[in-house]
C-alpha cells in the first residue's frame, strides 16, 4: 500500500519532470501506484507544486481507441491547474511535449459544488449543477516517456496526461440549451494542412454522459468538485498533430473561434 509520504515524493518527481520538460521511464518502485486510488493520491499531491489552484477537471481516453492506444481499460481523471491556462490567440512551446496533439473538447462550468457522496449523482442532479458551456482545446502531455506502457494507475499520477488547455467564453444558451450534443459537429483547421472533423458522440457516447462520469469518478475517490471549475470532458475528434510554426483554429459552429499557434 502506498504511503501518503511515497505519494508525496512521487508527485515531486513528477512534477519536476513537468517542470523541465523532461521524461521518465517509471516512478521507482516504493513510489509507484497500483490503483487507482493510488493514483490519484499522488494526483493530489501536484496540487502543493502548482500555482493558481485546480481550475477544473479533465477526462483522458473517452474513447475506445484512446484507451487502446495508451492500454487502459477506461476513462481517467486528471486535474486542470491554473498556471496551464491558456489565452486564446496565444503562442505555445511544445518543447519537452512528448504527444503534441491538440484534442477539441466540451467543457462545462460548475454554477454549484458537487462534493463526494455515497452513491453518487444521477445524470438530471448534474445536469442541473451546469452553469454554461465552453469550447475547450487541450494540449495533452506525458511526464512518461512510453505513456503507452506505465498503465492506468501511473497516468492518473501523471494527471492523466493533463498539461494545457485554452477555454472559450461560454456558448449562448440557445445554442446548447436542449441540443443534442451527440450530434454537435466540431472542425479543427490547421492552416496549410486541412481541416479534421469530429462530433460529441465519440466522448463517451455523450459530453453529458463523461461529465456524469467526472463527477461520479471524483465523488467514489472523494475529490470535491467546486462552484465555477471548468470540466473538459474529453476529445470530440482524433488528437490532431501538431508541430511547431503550425497555427490551430476551432470552429464550433457557435460561439467565437479558438486559435493556438505553435512554437
Amino acid at each position: 500500500m502506498l504511503t501518503d509520504t511515497a505519494a508525496a515524493q512521487a508527485a515531486a518527481l513528477l512534477h519536476e519532470a513537468w517542470k523541465t520538460g523532461r521524461q521518465i521511464d517509471h516512478l521507482p518502485d516504493g513510489l509507484r501506484p497500483a490503483t487507482r486510488g493510488e493514483g490519484y493520491a499522488i494526483q493530489a499531491h501536484l496540487e502543493q507544486h502548482a500555482a493558481g489552484g485546480v481550475g477544473g477537471w479533465k477526462i483522458a481516453a473517452t474513447s475506445k481507441a484512446g484507451q487502446r492506444h495508451i492500454n487502459v481499460d477506461g476513462p481517467l481523471a486528471g486535474r486542470i491547474f491554473g498556471e496551464r491556462l491558456l489565452r486564446n490567440g496565444q503562442s505555445v512551446p511544445l518543447e519537452g511535449n512528448n504527444m503534441r496533439v491538440a484534442e477539441l473538447e466540451f467543457a462545462f462550468r460548475l454554477g454549484r459544488d458537487l462534493a463526494p457522496r455515497d452513491g453518487g449523482y444521477a445524470l438530471d442532479e448534474v445536469q442541473d449543477a451546469v452553469a454554461s458551456l465552453h469550447p475547450a482545446v487541450e494540449i495533452p502531455a506525458s511526464r512518461f516517456a512510453d505513456f503507452c506502457a506505465v498503465g492506468a494507475a501511473a497516468l492518473i499520477a501523471d494527471n492523466s496526461c493533463g498539461h494545457a488547455f485554452l477555454f472559450g467564453a461560454p456558448f449562448d444558451p440557445a445554442d446548447w440549451k436542449g441540443r443534442d450534443l451527440r450530434a454537435w459537429e466540431v472542425t479543427a483547421r490547421i492552416a496549410g494542412k486541412g481541416s479534421f472533423h469530429g462530433i460529441g458522440a465519440n466522448v463517451l457516447g455523450d459530453p453529458w454522459e463523461a461529465l456524469l462520469w467526472l463527477v461520479n469518478e471524483c465523488s467514489e475517490h472523494r475529490m470535491s468538485l467546486t462552484e465555477g471549475q471548468l470540466i473538459s470532458t474529453g476529445t470530440c475528434l482524433v488528437p490532431v498533430a501538431v508541430a511547431e510554426g503550425d497555427v490551430l483554429t476551432t470552429d464550433y459552429g457557435a460561439g467565437e473561434p479558438l486559435t493556438l499557434t505553435f512554437a
